[in-house]
Order: C-alpha cells, then structure tokens, then sequence
C-alpha cells in the first residue's frame, strides 16, 4: 500500500496553481481552465514515441486476429469504455474486437463503485471474461499511475503473453512500470486538486483517440480520409455516406444513397460502382 508521503509526490495529487476558487467569477474559472487544458496537447505531443512504439505493435497483433482490450477504473475506465465502444459504428469492425473494461462493471460507467479500484486480482478476472489470451493486447489506463485494479491486471496479463501497454499521467509509476509499453502523459496539477477528470482526462481521451484511430487507419479501415466501413446505423449517416459516394462516382446524390443502402457501407458501394464500371 502506497503511504501518504508517495501519495503526496504524485503531480496528480499536487496542489492546484490557483487558490481561492470559491471567489472566482464564472469568466476567471474559464480562463484559468482554458490556460489549463492548453498545456495538454503539448504534454500529449511529448508522448508522441511512446505512443507510436505501443500503436505499431497493438496493429501486429490486431493483423493476427488479436483484439484491443482498454481497462481502468472512475473517468478512465469510462473513457476507454467510450472510445471501445466507438469503434463498430465508425469503422465498421465487430463489437467484440475493441473491448472497454472498467472496475465495478457496467454500472459503473453511470455510478461510482466504491472501492472497486482497489481489487488487485478483479482486472485479469473481468478479462478471462471475456477469454483474453497471448494473442490479444491491454492498455491499462490510470492518471495516478498507481490503481489496483489496472497493475494487477497488467501483471497477470504481461505474465500470460498478452501485449501490455499503459497510459498514465504521473512519471516513475508501477502501472507504466507493469506494461511492456508505457506512455507517460504528464500535464501537472490539475484546476481542483486531484480532480483527475480534467486535464488528465482530457489527456487519456487524447491518447486513446489516437491508439483506437492509427490502429483501424492502419488496418485498412479508412479510405482516403473518408469512414469506409461506418455502421449506416442511423439517417445522419446514410446522409453521409451517400455524399462520400457521389463525390467518388458522379452520381446524384439520389443514385449514390440508393447504392449505399444497397450495399450496405461505401466501401461496398464503391466497389460495385467500379465493377459495373469496368464490365
């Protein structure tokens, strides 16, 4: 168990750079926070290679039939539930592919679960739920750097061949320690001391837009810069689709949504066009 003193270490945990908030005006809390969150592309651009070094081998293992598994706990494990549970509807891949874990389960996601994070041994449990092996990859997500719930899982999953990686928001820490590829995204205290929700939070959301976009980039999800595969789940994205198929064929924007519909992604779609086009 981690003392007060490490605790105290932790920049997570630091004090804000700003005191007295209660006698802010709303106009001062924004420009305070704006001046905030602007150091945190600057803190994510840092971790630019580490990123990179974890991407490039979560797409090795993708290419051989492997899935994404994202773990943690409060804001972070909601994140990664987020960001997993956007992959099917903007890149067309199966549900099960891009897994979002959080301790405390499901309901957590709306409702905190009190003292969930703090299981060492229910992490690699919820994965075996869900039949992880070698093949497939784990990025633990935890702005301490420190949660239970995240390290165990990393252990146990790093001891089971699975590909570990980790995103954290402090230096030096045993979760980036536990994973094969660690990225540290550091972007000091934060507005309401410990509210990790903020500027950490904002820094995971960043980083996972990244892992989860370069790797289905890289996996051939994307055409040109266009969402191929997108699930044509709703009349916004019909619309959409069908804009990106009559700007690539000529066709009406009529023609173009009748294809679409008919095939049932742009990707399709065009390949039908081409193949009518070509025989």
């Amino acid at each position: 168990m981690q003392n007060v003193k490490d605790e105290d270490r932790r920049i997570t945990e630091a004090d804000s750079l700003y005191d007295g908030l209660e006698t802010l005006s709303v106009k001062e809390i924004l420009q305070k926070m704006n001046a905030e969150d602007a150091k945190v592309a600057t803190a994510v651009a840092a971790a630019l290679p580490a990123l990179e070094r974890l991407i490039e081998g979560v797409v090795e293992r993708m290419r051989a039939g492997g899935r994404l598994f994202y773990l943690g706990a409060g804001t972070a494990g909601r994140l990664g539930v987020v960001d997993a549970s956007e992959c099917p509807p903007t890149f067309g891949v199966p549900p099960g592919m891009v897994v979002g874990l959080i301790a405390g389960g499901d309901g957590a996601i709306r409702k905190a679960v009190e003292f969930a994070e703090d299981d060492p041994l229910q992490g690699w449990k919820d994965l075996q739920n869900h039949g992880a092996g070698a093949q497939d990859c784990l990025v633990g997500i935890s702005a301490s750097g420190h949660t239970p719930y995240v390290l165990g899982a990393l252990r146990s999953a790093r001891n089971a061949g699975l590909l570990t990686g980790a995103v954290v928001c402090n230096p030096g820490t045993p979760v980036a320690a536990a994973a094969e590829f660690p990225v540290e995204i550091v972007v000091g205290p934060e507005f309401v001391t410990g509210s990790t929700r903020l500027k950490s939070g904002t820094a995971q959301k960043m980083a996972l837009n990244m892992i989860s976009t370069a790797t289905m980039i890289r996996l051939g999800r994307v055409m040109g810069n266009k969402m191929a595969d997108m699930l044509l789940a709703n009349n916004k994205l019909i619309a959409r689709g069908a804009r990106y198929v009559a700007r690539a064929t000529g066709l009406s924007q009529a023609e173009a949504k009748a294809l679409l519909v008919q095939h049932g992604s742009v990707r399709a779609a065009l390949a039908a066009f081409n193949l009518s086009e070509t025989s």
